[in-house]
């Protein structure tokens, strides 16, 4: 989909249409920002489905009060304010899980979802910002100081600019922003729940997806575990589970996927986050490829240092551009 810009004489005459009940010209007028606004809905939920959901109300509250939108002021903000004091919103309804590994982790995959490349459309500046890894530690943070810190390191917002948006004193914001940093940078050295995307190039990126997909193929679990670092992790929202470790990954392969029998399971490589990912369809008794699980891996030079599997969740393949049945 092609999103054309609109002038700011465009934007005058959609402004003032819309203020007078045309909705067609105020569909004309959020669209250049609707996939921004997405996906900043999904850095603060972590949830494709919830960020729908965000967005959706989003666009209706905008609808209903784009009568009350100062024309003199910047409509990108004024629709980030509604957009995020709705998202938070959505984090204070949201309710905590029950205790497995660590409670404040649990909480935090219990909603994560992998964001499909494909909806980012070419957006690098987007790209950059949404890996797995910062999107899930962002899951950790308090809903206020996930917010701050998004608008000001992400969208580059200023400190006064976000204390108005969040009704509280540049003190305050400035307060979360460093709290926020060193929870940020501390959960994501640690490396607990996913691991940063640093492969050395696309070139060795493709090489270890292609080396991933010939051992799964040959159903070689040692070729699997060869292609993970020391300490790889694996984790699977919602489930509150983490595996640590080449050799532990490499026994949940020959015992958990369709109970071991890796030949049953046909992975397509697709990419979410901005990394390579691998969806799984599983062999039905009638012989039939149906969805099963997607793997988000994420590269450290040479090897894969995580695996975020989502599994359960076949609405993700529509949306990563995969049909809900395959074949050999």
């Amino acid at each position: 989909m092609v999103t054309h810009a609109v002038t700011p004489v465009d934007q005058g005459e959609l402004l003032a249409r819309a203020r007078g009940g045309d909705e067609q010209a105020f569909t004309r007028l959020l669209e250049p920002h609707r996939r921004s606004l997405h996906v900043h809905c999904y850095r603060l939920l972590g949830s494709l489905h919830d960020a729908d959901d965000a967005l959706q109300e989003t666009t209706l509250k905008a609808w209903r009060n784009i009568g009350g939108f100062e024309p003199r002021g910047s409509l990108r903000a004024w629709l980030y304010r509604i957009a995020t004091n709705v998202c938070l919103r959505a984090l204070e309804r949201r309710s905590r899980q029950p205790e497995a590994l660590d409670p404040e982790e649990a909480a935090a995959i219990a909603h994560l979802q992998p964001y499909p490349d494909r909806l980012l459309e070419g957006e690098v500046e987007e790209r950059e910002s949404i890996g797995l890894a910062f999107v899930t530690v962002m899951q950790l943070l308090p809903p206020r100081q996930r917010a701050v810190l998004v608008l000001r390191d992400v969208l580059g917002w200023s400190a006064r600019e976000v204390a108005e948006l969040l009704g509280d004193s540049v003190a305050s914001v400035n307060s979360a922003l460093q709290r926020g940093r060193e929870k940020l940078e501390r959960e994501r050295a640690s490396g607990r729940l996913a691991r940063e995307h640093v492969p050395v190039s696309s070139d060795t990126e493709a090489r270890v997806v292609e080396r991933f997909l010939a051992a799964w193929e040959a159903v070689d679990v040692d070729a699997i575990v060869d292609l993970l670092a020391d300490d790889a992790v694996m984790t699977m929202p919602p489930e509150p589970l983490r595996v640590v470790g080449r050799g532990e990954i490499g026994d949940f392969f020959r015992t958990v996927p369709a109970a071991g029998a890796l030949e049953r399971i046909v992975l397509r490589p697709t990419r979410a986050n901005g990394q390579p990912a691998l969806a799984a369809y599983l062999e039905s008794d009638a012989g039939e490829l149906e969805p099963y699980g997607v793997m988000v891996l994420a590269l450290e030079g040479e090897s894969v240092a995580s695996i975020t599997g989502f599994a359960g969740q076949p609405e993700l393949f529509p949306q990563l551009g995969l049909p809900s049945r395959a074949s050999r």
